[in-house]
């Protein structure tokens, strides 16, 4: 088996950075979909062609991308007639920090999906909880309000373009699974890069399009969709409201995933400070019941019941 998974990438200097990389994967709304399914227990092709509305070809190119990227690998489970299945490696499993907030930002911001979402039990205490985004340093509740974001080393709109190697959505037979909100903020390259973007304080169309360097007609269309579903207030001036703003803890966790599998010469694309402790902010996701850090393994799924 390959161990390109359990090590990070090193990227050249002056090359897209790890922001680049972070969006060019995940910013895609069918390998988000194969991961959540991955981490839910999707080994086979069968599996998530069962559990996702996605064709034939579609999913052998995803497949295909996230193995070619270490996030998943594969592995003969029968030899007549040969029959593989899809892995996730270390690289891929540690999105479980970022797939955890997502189902969180969803149950609350989302009203109408909730019924659709499993119940999580930390299996260190027993109690159903709700995760919380804590300060690695200090341990303390972080909010985007309470992290400063800068640009670090090799850090730049031109180097942070998001690249993807795979086409948009195509082939889909019906809903997109069980985070269908999150994929029309997250699962396109430029709505997470525009998010991003407003984070670090841009607010007017022109900030965006000059900054990101995306075809205006995309950037409009992405900033429309962002204000339908409320993420973005203002028409002039595109500013987070709070359902936005309670999106910080994916984006960080990804950033911090991109950040430690995609490693730049210079150093790190996005900078994060604890205003709090003053200590490079590292993200910490811990059990609202008992304070606990939890870990992939300690997380477990109800079942969903109607």
């Amino acid at each position: 088996m390959s161990t390109l998974g359990h090590v990070r990438t090193e990227l050249e200097a002056g090359a897209p950075n790890a922001v680049s990389r972070m969006l060019g994967l995940l910013g895609d709304e069918w390998n988000l979909l194969i991961v959540q399914q991955s981490l839910l227990g999707a080994t086979r092709f069968g599996e998530y062609l069962a559990r996702l509305p996605i064709s034939n070809a579609v999913l052998t190119t995803r497949l295909r991308g996230l193995t070619g990227e270490a996030m998943l690998e594969q592995r003969e489970y029968q030899v007549n007639p040969p029959r593989t299945e899809y892995l996730l490696t270390p690289r891929g499993r540690a999105l479980w920090p970022m797939m955890l907030l997502i189902w969180d930002w969803e149950r609350r911001w989302v009203p109408d999906h909730v019924a659709q979402l499993p119940a999580m039990r930390h299996d260190t205490c027993g109690a159903l909880f709700t995760p919380l985004l804590t300060c690695g340093a200090c341990t303390a509740p972080s909010t985007d309000t309470d992290v400063k974001l800068r640009w670090g080393p090799s850090g730049s709109w031109e180097r942070s373009t998001p690249i993807t190697v795979t086409r948009r959505r195509g082939g889909a037979t019906g809903p997109p699974g069980l985070y269908p909100e999150t994929m029309s903020v997250f699962g396109n390259r430029w709505s997470a890069a525009i998010l991003i973007a407003a984070f670090l304080g841009a607010s007017r169309f022109g900030d965006f399009q000059r900054q990101l360097g995306a075809p205006p007609a995309s950037v409009s269309a992405r900033l429309r969709a962002f204000v339908a579903n409320g993420v973005l207030s203002g028409s002039d001036e595109y500013l987070l409201t709070d359902k936005g703003r309670a999106f910080f803890g994916v984006l960080v966790t990804a950033l911090e995933w991109g950040q430690h599998w995609f490693h730049a010469p210079e150093g790190p694309a996005v900078v994060l400070t604890h205003r709090a402790c003053g200590e490079r902010f590292t993200a910490r996701v811990a059990c609202d019941q008992c304070a606990k850090a939890l870990s992939g393994d300690d997380v477990l799924v109800e079942t969903v019941t109607t």
